[in-house]
């Protein structure tokens, strides 16, 4: 299930790891990919402060970075609102990490160290579980977890730099999915291909877990459209 953005405790105002505006800014883009503030939803900046308990300041500039990222958009005599993402969006999304992906799993084929490979089957077990339990959340953030890793087995400093401003909007994707079991068996056959040391195959599973994704994000946005009020 997905957090609540009025469930108390949800947001850690005395951690200390991050800096204020940057934990605020954290807690709405995950809320945005976890659908808590669905496409559409009006961003108030005195209802959002209230909820996490912080001032106006952090909230404000938080939206204003998530506008830098394409999650906000302002809408006159509206003000800020969570952004829908266009089909050229997801088709130029999909480009990017088709290319990025496909490169950082031949890099990890040949790479990753035997304890990293561990660590990733570690989320590979605990996406099954979350998986087994119908744990959504834990599902979600299990196969962020994966994605995350193949770039870092990658070893790649460059290729995660040029990602990490995207990160946020992937992740997006990533919740976009079909059949979860399909989803894990894609990543449990995407992961082998790694662990094999073939770049060639690692390639192949990478790529057509991508093209798997387009299509379903595709048919998610037309159904949205149909969905959606006529003006």
């Amino acid at each position: 299930m997905s957090r609540q953005a009025d469930t108390p405790g949800s947001f850690d105002i005395d951690a200390d790891y991050k800096p204020l505006r940057d934990r605020v800014r954290d807690e709405l883009r995950q809320r945005i990919i976890d659908d808590v503030y669905p496409p559409g939803t009006r961003l108030v900046e005195t209802e959002i402060a209230a909820q996490l308990g912080v001032s106006r300041l952090p909230v404000r500039e938080s939206i204003r970075a998530l506008e830098s990222e394409g999650f906000v958009r302002t809408i006159p005599r509206r003000g800020a609102v969570v952004a829908e993402l266009s089909e050229q969006d997801v088709e130029e999304l999909f480009d990017v990490r088709e290319a990025l992906e496909v490169l950082a799993s031949q890099q990890a084929a040949t790479r990753a160290t035997k304890a990293e490979l561990r660590r990733v089957r570690g989320i590979l077990d605990r996406a099954r579980k979350a998986l087994d339990s119908g744990d959504r959340v834990a599902l979600g953030e299990a196969n962020e977890a994966f994605h995350d890793e193949i770039l870092k087995l990658s070893h790649n400093v460059l290729l995660q730099t040029v990602l990490e401003p995207l990160q946020g909007r992937l992740h997006w994707l990533l919740r976009q999915t079909g059949d979860p079991y399909d989803l894990f068996e894609e990543h449990s056959a995407w992961f082998e291909a790694i662990a094999s040391g073939s770049a060639e195959l690692a390639a192949e599973h990478a790529l057509r877990h991508a093209r798997l994704n387009r299509e379903i994000v595709r048919k998610l946005l037309v159904e949205r459209q149909h969905r959606a009020p006529s003006a």
